[in-house]
C-alpha cells in the first residue's frame, strides 16, 4: 500500500524570479491557492496519509504556512461568524497531522532529497511528487497507485513531448506498450536528441521502491552536480526491477517557469 508522499521543496526557484525572491515558488497563489495545496489534495484523494516535505532550514515560510495556529485563533476570535475562515483553519489543522519535515540545506538533487527521508519511510513503496508539475482534471496519483496495485511494480508518470525538446526532460525507453502504460527498459536524464530512446518524458510523479535508498547511498553526482533520482531508477531498471510508465489522462500544467505560472491560473480555472 502506498501511503506516504515525499515532496522536495528545497529548490531555489530561479526560473520564477523575482517572484520567488519573496515567496517560495510552492506557495505562489494560483486562483487563490498555492500549487503545493493542489498537489496535496491530489494525494489525499489518492489515499496518501503522510507527507514528507524536504525543505532548507533557512526557509521557514512553508512550515509557517501550515503551522500558524496562533495567528488563525487570534483572527477567528475577532471574526467569529466568518465560516470561510473556520473552514480554512480546519483544513490546515488536518494537514498538520499529516506533515513531517526533513531538511536539505542546499539543492543537491531529487535523489539526495529522497535519501534524507530514509528514517520516515515505512512501506515497500512511496510516492514522490515535484511541486512544479500540476496535473489536473484526472487524478494522476490515483492512476499510478492503481497501476502499482495491478503490477506490483514501481510507476513513473509520463507523456509525449516534441522530439526537439527531449534534452529538457528525463526520457523513458520502453517495451510492451499498452493503451495507457508500458514497461520501462531505460531512463536517461536530459539526453541529446540522437541519444533519446523515445519522446516519452517523465512528469513529476513517481512511485518508487524503498530499496532505491541503497542505490542512492552509493551514487555519484550526475549532470549539474546533483544526485538525480533518474540515475538511481536507471540502475534498478538495468537490474530488472519492474518500472512502468503511466501515460496519465489529466491536463499537465508546468508551474516552474514564469510564463507557465502566468498561464496556470487560466488553465486551472478551465479544467477544475
Amino acid at each position: 500500500m502506498v501511503s506516504q508522499a515525499i515532496i522536495p521543496l528545497a529548490g531555489l526557484g530561479t526560473r520564477l524570479l523575482p517572484l520567488s525572491s519573496v515567496i517560495p515558488k510552492e506557495l505562489l497563489p494560483i486562483n487563490g491557492k498555492p500549487n503545493l495545496e493542489y498537489i496535496m489534495e491530489e494525494c489525499v484523494q489518492a489515499g496518501i496519509r503522510q507527507f514528507i516535505f524536504v525543505v532548507p532550514k533557512n526557509r521557514p515560510s512553508i512550515k509557517k504556512y501550515f503551522f500558524n495556529d496562533k495567528f488563525y485563533k487570534k483572527i477567528i476570535k475577532k471574526k467569529r461568524n466568518d465560516k470561510r475562515l473556520k473552514r480554512v483553519f480546519k483544513k490546515i489543522k488536518r494537514y498538520q497531522k499529516m506533515i513531517k519535515f526533513v531538511y536539505q540545506n542546499k539543492p543537491d538533487g531529487t535523489g539526495d532529497a529522497v535519501l534524507k527521508c530514509k528514517k520516515f519511510l515505512k512501506g515497500t513503496h512511496f510516492l514522490m511528487l515535484l511541486a512544479d508539475d500540476l496535473i489536473v482534471k484526472k487524478n494522476c496519483s490515483k492512476e499510478m497507485i492503481n497501476l502499482h496495485k495491478r503490477t506490483g511494480g514501481s510507476v513513473i508518470a509520463t507523456r509525449k513531448v516534441e522530439r526537439k525538446t527531449v534534452s529538457r526532460w528525463g526520457i523513458l525507453g520502453f517495451k510492451n506498450k499498452a493503451k495507457n502504460s508500458f514497461l520501462i527498459n531505460d531512463v536517461i536524464e536530459k539526453p541529446k536528441i540522437n541519444e533519446a530512446p523515445s519522446n516519452y518524458a517523465i512528469i513529476g510523479r513517481y512511485i518508487l521502491p524503498k530499496k532505491i535508498l541503497s542505490v542512492l547511498k552509493g551514487q555519484k553526482k550526475g549532470k549539474g552536480g546533483e544526485v538525480h533520482i533518474t540515475d538511481a531508477i536507471r540502475t534498478l531498471v538495468k537490474k530488472d526491477e519492474k518500472f512502468y510508465g503511466n501515460i496519465f489522462q489529466g491536463k499537465y500544467i508546468d508551474c516552474g517557469t514564469l510564463q507557465g505560472f502566468i498561464n496556470s491560473g487560466l488553465a486551472i480555472s478551465k479544467y477544475l
